[in-house]
């Protein structure tokens, strides 16, 4: 058996500083044709890829994706946008009586998109090339609408960068993941107690008690400015679907 692409999702980590080097256009499109391939709803693919080859909009992205430089330098920046509008014009198109798009198709398109993403980058990193998943374009909803001409029914759902991984990002460690049976549960979920929580962060805590770790973690992430923002910016992109 072929265990290789189980040894390279093991070894794939973010990549956040690439080497002054472009990615070839046959890379790309190798990049962007496993996107496609990946698995979809009724073969809908209900998504749609925007190649950013402009440097002034990959800088404008830099600043509004939470101010993070390297988004500018990346050789090749990807935005997959959950795409409910192709379909609904085409059924309109062919005179269907249509509905408007409602929260589930939201969510089946965001599947689809994240899907799609994940492929590019397994087929990136088969390739050398690193990558970095930017959850922040999901932030300022305006902004990202007016930069990349976003209609209705169009979410940026993921953004990725790609390039070269420098020396130091090569050997940089991968943060560990949770223990399986932290994540993995049989056949019903099962709700952690108190001690389960405190075994399961343990050795992400250290030499800090399990209050100090989780209060600082949550400050940082779960009760950052960013993270509000991003509240308020994906809920003014889902009044579209009706929630209000």
């Amino acid at each position: 058996m072929n265990y290789d692409v189980i040894r390279q999702l093991a070894e794939r980590r973010s990549v956040r500083a690439f080497e002054e080097r472009p990615i070839r256009d046959e890379d790309k499109k190798w990049i962007l044709q496993a996107a496609m391939d990946a698995p979809t709803a009724g073969n809908q693919q209900l998504y749609t890829i925007l190649d950013i080859t402009d440097q002034t909009i990959k800088e404008q992205l830099a600043v509004s994706c939470d101010h993070q430089p390297f988004i500018a330098k990346a050789p090749m920046v990807l935005v997959f946008c959950a795409d409910c509008l192709k379909w609904l014009a085409a059924y309109r198109e062919a005179g269907c009586t249509a509905r408007d798009p409602g929260v589930g198709d939201l969510m089946l398109a965001v599947t689809d998109t994240a899907i799609a993403a994940q492929n590019a980058v397994t087929a990136a990193w088969s390739m050398g090339i690193g990558s970095c998943y930017i959850g922040d374009i999901m932030e300022q909803c305006e902004t990202q609408r007016r930069i990349l001409n976003l209609p209705e029914y169009v979410f940026p759902a993921v953004m990725v960068v790609f390039g070269y991984p420098t020396q130091q990002q090569r050997e940089r460690m991968k943060p560990k993941r949770f223990a399986m049976e932290d994540i993995v549960c049989e056949n019903a979920y099962q709700v952690k107690d108190g001690p389960a929580l405190r075994r399961m962060f343990e050795e992400r805590c250290g030499e800090q008690s399990y209050e100090e770790w989780m209060t600082k973690f949550c400050n940082r992430k779960y009760n950052s400015d960013f993270s509000r923002e991003m509240t308020r910016s994906v809920e003014e992109f889902m009044k579209e679907y009706g929630l209000h």
